[in-house]
């Protein structure tokens, strides 16, 4: 049976051609009777990006353009109007037509005497929603050395980053900012930046533009040669500024990140001034996509700091995973039983593992955007226990921490999803697994708990259990059903969809 097409299906209404994606997606949901924040739900994007879309202040990806056409049973129409669509539209000069929140101007300064490196971030925003913002989530990552995760996790372990040593600050249109901490790990923090302070409030009401700067220090002991910019949020415009004493002879260059392939170049070059005893490098570019990781490195040719330690060619997505530390598959470790822990007594064994795999999962962060949420099990990063972390898809929500963990029931309803393993990420596989998982695990303190988890949560946590068993999800792949190589994958970055 065909599709039944919309009267005024976005394929054949305009006598003038094919109409632009926006136009189309708009018309097929509402055939489809479909509100914004529930296709957003079905496709796993921000209601806001779909709204972007459809007004055409944001141009749609490719992987957006797919998913569309599926959920709302478009047989292609939509993957048409995509292709039709020409080059992608900026977003509009004006912004008083947006929903949520945008970042207009994301600007970072990274300035280094010699000893210290200071960070500094200015964001303007502007307010489309209908809800006054109240906070802003910041994060701080350090890798001393990058591709060499056991010489970085002993450093951290012996001298792990600490808010006093950090002194952040931050203000809001001049006025300081309090913040309280989220998540607090040995060489990566998350604090929110509260607008408000002791001496009142001051909400980014909607329709309202306010600019947040926030800066910290860490000195170069701890700081590796490597500074990143992530894109959270839609965002016009993203520069950064790198300020070197000139004495050091410093070489700089870039990389932007695709979730699929290698590392390529920055499209556009990196600009280098003089400024008195100081060398300036810029690069700036326009409407950035979501998800994009730009990242800029260098080099002191005045010294010889580990010269002695070459960097890998990081060309695939395994690769980038094996230099963050994750054991690849066909190590042994992979594939025996993990040994359980014997708590409360080896509650500081337990403790340390738990620290080293929060700190291994952010330097994979540092490679791959996670819109499925993501886990992570001890023989991955070479230790022998029991133990599993997973964050879910939710950013807001707390990590899930897996000690002794075991499945004692699990629903019949079972789904098909795609599903990656970051010990062999150049593929993704179609796993079938149970929709509802009951797991008992243990606390530090020794005592036992059962957690009920579904849909997502349940597929991770499945998959990371497996992993202390020796198993892999290719194990649970149906009977000729091979994976298919990343590049071919249109899922990356976006939630499992759950209808």
């Amino acid at each position: 049976m065909g599709v039944q097409q919309p009267a005024d299906d976005p394929a054949t209404a305009s006598a003038e051609g094919t109409p632009s994606f926006g136009a189309a997606l708009t018309r097929w949901r509402e055939h489809r009777a479909m509100s914004k924040k529930k296709l957003a739900a079905a496709m796993g994007f921000d209601p806001s990006y779909v709204s972007h879309v459809e007004a055409g202040r944001h141009p749609a990806s490719e992987d957006f353009a797919r998913k569309a056409d599926g959920v709302l049973s478009a047989d292609g129409s939509l993957w048409q109007a995509w292709r039709a669509d020409g080059p992608p539209r900026a977003l509009s000069a004006g912004a008083s037509d947006v929903e949520g929140l945008v970042v207009e101007e994301d600007h970072a300064r990274l300035e280094y005497d010699g000893t210290v490196y200071r960070p500094m971030q200015r964001r303007r925003l502007f307010n489309g929603g209908a809800e006054p913002v109240t906070r802003y989530l910041i994060r701080i990552s350090v890798d001393r050395y990058p591709g060499r995760p056991d010489r970085s996790n002993a450093l951290y372990r012996a001298r792990p980053l600490t808010w006093d040593e950090l002194a952040l600050t931050a203000a809001c249109d001049g006025e300081p900012m309090s913040w309280r901490p989220k998540q607090d790990r040995d060489s990566f923090k998350e604090a929110w930046l509260c607008l408000d302070n002791d001496r009142g409030r001051f909400p980014l009401y909607p329709g309202q533009h306010s600019t947040i700067e926030y800066g910290y220090q860490v000195d170069d002991g701890r700081w590796g040669p490597w500074f990143q910019r992530a894109v959270r949020l839609p965002t016009r415009r993203l520069s950064v500024e790198l300020v070197f004493p000139a004495g050091l002879d410093p070489v700089v260059w870039g990389t932007e990140t695709s979730t699929t392939a290698e590392a390529v170049p920055l499209r556009t070059p990196i600009t280098r001034t003089e400024n008195g005893d100081r060398l300036v490098f810029s690069w700036a570019t326009q409407d950035p996509p979501m998800g994009a990781r730009y990242r800029l490195e260098w080099r002191f040719r005045a010294r010889d700091d580990d010269a002695d330690q070459p960097r890998p060619k990081l060309r695939t997505a395994s690769d980038r995973m094996k230099a963050a530390g994750i054991v690849q598959r066909g190590e042994p470790i992979l594939a025996t039983t993990a040994r359980p822990f014997d708590l409360p007594t080896e509650a500081a064994e337990a403790g340390d593992v738990i620290d080293r795999l929060f700190a291994a999962m952010q330097r994979v962060r540092e490679h791959h955007v996670f819109g499925k949420g993501m886990g992570l099990a001890a023989p991955q990063i070479g230790i022998d226990r029991a133990a599993a972390v997973i964050t879910p898809p939710d950013p807001d929500a707390e990590p899930l921490v897996l000690l002794n963990p075991r499945v004692i029931n699990a629903s019949s309803e079972t789904d098909e999803q795609y599903e990656g393993c970051l010990s062999f990420f150049d593929v993704r596989g179609l796993v079938p697994r149970p929709l509802r998982l009951e797991v008992a695990h243990t606390h530090l303190d020794g005592k036992s708990v059962i957690v009920v988890l579904d849909a997502a949560l349940a597929r991770l946590a499945g998959h990371e259990i497996d992993h202390l068993y020796g198993r892999l999800y290719t194990d649970r792949m149906r009977e000729g059903v091979r994976p298919i190589p990343v590049e071919d994958y249109r899922g990356t970055g976006h939630a499992w969809s759950y209808r």
